[in-house]
C-alpha cells in the first residue's frame, strides 16, 4: 500500500474532488493525510483522513468581500505563499509520503516539490483548457512567473497533471507530451433527479466572497417571485441570510447539503463554479449561469454548458426580468433538461474519482520503481 500527503486550501469548491478522491485511496487500503488551512480541519476529518493544518500560512479570508485588486493581491499571495509551501516540505520530510497530491492552484508549493526532487501530482479541479488557457495569461499568473512559479513552471517535474473534468465538455481534452491525464469529474451522484411536479429550483452562487454578489443573489430572488415555481437559496458563509429579501416561494438557508437537494430539483441557478456545475449536470439537471468573477473558470464554464445544450448563461448585471425569462426558458424547453441528462449519464459513468485514484495508485508506484 502506498502513501499520499495532499496539500488543499480553503478555496470552496477545490476541495471536494481532492476529497472523493482521498476517500476511495483510503477504501482501497493506501494511507491518506491532508495538509490544508485550519479552518479546513472538519470537513476534512469527517473523511477519516489524517489533517495537519498549515502553520505558517498567510491568513485567508475567502468569506470577507473586497475590491477587485484587493482581491486580485490576496489570491497571488494565498497561491504563491511560501509558508504554505515550507509546511509542505517539512512535513513530506518528517514522514515521507509516496506522492504528494497537490492543489494546482497552490503555485508555490508546486514549485517547492518540483525543487526539492519530490514525487508529485498537480491535481486540477476544474478544465484544464482554463488552468493553461486564461489563467495562465491573468494577472495573477504573470505575477507568479516573475516569482518563478507559473502554472507550466511548477508543473515540469510532476509525474503527472491529474484533471478531475469531463474530457467531453473541457476545451483542452488533448495532450501530445501525455502528462495531462483526464480522470472524470470527481462526483459521488448515483442517479439522476427525480423532477417534481411543481418546478423546484435551486439557487447556489459562490462560497467565496465576491464583489456584489449579494445584489445579484437579491435580483435572482426578485426574478423568482412572479414565477410558478419554488426555490431554494443556500447562501453559504460568503453572504448573511439576512441581507435577504425572499418572496413567500422561496426558502433560504445559509447551507443545507446540495447532495440532498439536487435530486428534487427541477433546475440550478449558479455562477459557474465547476464542482457545483457539474454535481446539477451529474443530476440531469439544466442550469442557469451568472458568472461572479471575469478572471476565473466561471466565464468558460458557462459557455460550455450553453454550447452543450445544457443551459443558458447571463451577465451578472442582467435585470430581474431577463433573469426570469432565461429561467422559464430552461424550465419549459425540453432540449436543456434532455442535453443535461445526457451529460449527466456521461458524468456519473465515468466514475471520476475512483478513476482518479487509479492514476494516483499508478503514479506512486511508478514513482516509486
Amino acid at each position: 500500500m502506498s502513501t499520499f500527503l495532499f496539500a488543499t486550501l480553503d478555496a470552496g469548491g477545490n476541495v471536494p474532488p481532492a476529497l472523493l478522491i482521498g476517500r476511495e485511496l483510503m477504501r482501497q487500503g493506501h494511507s491518506v493525510r491532508f495538509m490544508g488551512h485550519p479552518a479546513q480541519a472538519s470537513t476534512i476529518e469527517t473523511t477519516g483522513a489524517a489533517f495537519i493544518p498549515y502553520r505558517s500560512a498567510r491568513p485567508m479570508t475567502p468569506t470577507v468581500e473586497r475590491p477587485t485588486l484587493r482581491d486580485i493581491a490576496m489570491m497571488l499571495s494565498v497561491f504563491t505563499d511560501p509558508g504554505i509551501a515550507r509546511d509542505l516540505i517539512s512535513e513530506a520530510r518528517r514522514d515521507p509520503p509516496d506522492l504528494l497530491v497537490i492543489d494546482c492552484l497552490l503555485l508555490g508549493a508546486l514549485g517547492a516539490a518540483d525543487r526539492e526532487g519530490l514525487a508529485y501530482v498537480s491535481l486540477v479541479h476544474s478544465f484544464y483548457a482554463f488552468l493553461d488557457g486564461p489563467f495562465r495569461r491573468n494577472p495573477i499568473s504573470v505575477m507568479a512567473r516573475l516569482k518563478g512559479v507559473g502554472p507550466r513552471q511548477v508543473t515540469r517535474g510532476a509525474e503527472l497533471v491529474l484533471v478531475c473534468a469531463d474530457p467531453a465538455l473541457d476545451p483542452a481534452a488533448d495532450d501530445d507530451a501525455g502528462r495531462v491525464v483526464w480522470a472524470g469529474a470527481a462526483l459521488d451522484v448515483a442517479g439522476p433527479a427525480v423532477r417534481p411536479e411543481h418546478p423546484h429550483v435551486l439557487v447556489s452562487l459562490s462560497t467565496t466572497a465576491f464583489a456584489g454578489q449579494p445584489a445579484v443573489l437579491q435580483r435572482i430572488l426578485d426574478a423568482v417571485a412572479d414565477l410558478p415555481v419554488d426555490a431554494t437559496v443556500t447562501t453559504g458563509p460568503a453572504i448573511d441570510p439576512d441581507r435577504l429579501t425572499a418572496p413567500p416561494n422561496v426558502a433560504v438557508h445559509r447551507y443545507v447539503p446540495h447532495t440532498e437537494l439536487m435530486p428534487h430539483c427541477s433546475a440550478v441557478v449558479g455562477h459557474g463554479g465547476h464542482a457545483t456545475t457539474m454535481r446539477a449536470l451529474a443530476h440531469g439537471l439544466p442550469m442557469l449561469i451568472l458568472p461572479m468573477h471575469p478572471m476565473l473558470d466561471q466565464p468558460m464554464i458557462g459557455k460550455v454548458v450553453q454550447e452543450a445544450g445544457a443551459g443558458l448563461t447571463l451577465s451578472r448585471k442582467s435585470s430581474g426580468a431577463q433573469i426570469a425569462d432565461a429561467l422559464m426558458t430552461i424550465l419549459a424547453t425540453e432540449s436543456y433538461g434532455a442535453a443535461a441528462a445526457a451529460i449527466g449519464e456521461r458524468l456519473r459513468a465515468a466514475e471520476g474519482a475512483r478513476r482518479g485514484a487509479q492514476l494516483l495508485e499508478d503514479a506512486a508506484r511508478q514513482a516509486a520503481a
